[in-house]
């Protein structure tokens, strides 16, 4: 038993730490570590973003930029007619809602990527970074956190909902992984009493025990990483902010506005926190894989991110939040222009992407692509220059480069420039 709690590399060894862990603190929302180690970090000054928050709204699966917000006409036209909006640009008739609130967005036309592959296009938007060899990269609040500090004394600084923690702190530290919010209905799930508190003293002193024997010998920081998120783990338990993720708090009529599905939840969710102090918050919503039965799809889903989206928006700005609060609108590719059967393939050639809050021009479209949607043929985005240009937004200094554990400098979007012209 000695040996092996000593040599904290070894997976199979980690994994026996995160065990005892777990069984220690009753607690489900461990952080994601595979190979965990500390980031060498110099302090850095703030940048020039307004962008004190940001919630990213990741569509799973590959929205169809043509059945949304780069309608075509001819043999790419889908199966809904498209809407003017007060601002000038076209959205479909699947959103009826955003168009309603379109002079809030700058939508971003021309983006593209080489990735089509769902696994590895989600990497690369949640990282800025394209998988390559052994290194796990680290996903966007991470970044946010390791450069610019924690955004808050008890909450944690980058949250994601409607998924597990995966794409999180890649090298950097455990205490930037990403709180997993699996249902916002539920919330922050198995968060013990304050009552407890000798109880769970006791067993944080066997953690920190465990810590010191491991290192001692090994000199191994994941076991002081683990140390660090019980502790933060255990200031959120006792203090007062327990009640930021409990969306059961809020007047029926405002829940109700951003609809009955579990991704409208997740953005009023996110609304809650970045109003008490969370950095980054990420909303997933899956479905968007419309290879068969685009229009069905696009119904469902489409609909289900239209009003969720629109009360976001409005709902921040009703609270003064929206200057402050970069809203992203995210997903891992575009669809194929040809429509095949009853729907689209994947196609990261060319898609959108929408930005809205924190300095981002309203009304606006950045980028074109040509007459079928194929092509990017104005201003095109990839999606680290999009990372860069959040990273900006939120006062990243974009040239300061962070080593990782095995000396390599990595910077926020993998050097790429900010698009500035998104920024009024």
């Amino acid at each position: 038993m000695r040996s092996e709690l000593l040599r904290l590399e070894d997976p199979g060894r980690r994994a026996f730490v995160e065990r005892l862990a777990k069984t220690a603190f009753g607690l489900t929302v461990l952080p994601w570590l595979p190979g965990t180690a500390r980031a060498s970090v110099a302090p850095a000054a703030r940048g020039h973003g307004s962008a004190r928050a940001v919630i990213m709204l990741q569509l799973k699966g590959g929205m169809s930029h043509i059945d949304t917000f780069d309608p075509k006409e001819g043999p790419s036209k889908g199966p809904r007619g498209v809407l003017r909006t007060k601002a000038g640009f076209q959205v479909t008739e699947f959103l009826p809602e955003t168009a309603k609130i379109a002079d809030r967005l700058c939508v971003v036309r021309s983006m593209t990527a080489k990735v089509g592959v769902h696994e590895s296009a989600q990497y690369l938007m949640r990282t800025g970074y394209e998988k390559r060899g052994t290194v796990v990269h680290p996903a966007l609040g991470p970044w946010l956190q390791q450069y610019l500090g924690s955004s808050h004394p008890t909450l944690p600084s980058s949250v994601c909902v409607n998924r597990s923690a995966g794409h999180g702190n890649g090298f950097f530290p455990a205490a930037t992984s990403p709180l997993p919010i699996l249902d916002p209905d539920e919330g922050l799930q198995h968060a013990r009493p304050a009552a407890r508190d000798a109880v769970m003293d006791r067993r944080l002193g066997l953690l920190r025990a465990l810590e010191q024997h491991a290192t001692g010998a090994m000199a191994d920081d994941n076991a002081k990483a683990y140390g660090e998120f019980y502790e933060s783990a255990l200031r959120l338990m006792k203090g007062k902010d327990l009640d930021a993720f409990d969306i059961g708090g809020e007047p029926a009529n405002v829940r109700a506005s951003y609809g009955d599905s579990k991704f409208g939840r997740g953005c009023l969710l996110a609304r809650r926190l970045v109003e008490r102090g969370v950095r980054f918050v990420e909303v997933e919503s899956g479905g968007w894989d419309h290879h068969k039965e685009l229009e069905d799809g696009m119904e469902e889903e489409g609909t289900q991110f239209d009003t969720a989206f629109a009360a976001l928006l409005r709902d921040l700005e009703a609270r003064s939040l929206l200057s402050s609060t970069l809203v992203v609108v995210a997903t891992e590719f575009g669809r194929d222009p040809r429509i095949n059967g009853s729907g689209r393939g994947h196609y990261p050639k060319a898609f959108s992407c929408v930005l809205a809050g924190a300095g981002v021009k309203r009304g606006h479209v950045h980028g074109a692509t040509d007459a079928r949607g194929a092509e990017p043929t104005d201003r095109p985005v990839t999606v680290p220059e999009l990372h860069a240009t959040i990273g900006w937004a939120a006062g990243v200094p974009l040239d300061k480069e962070l080593v990782s554990p095995s000396g390599r400098p990595f910077t926020i979007g993998n050097k790429a420039k900010p698009v500035m012209e998104v920024f009024g």
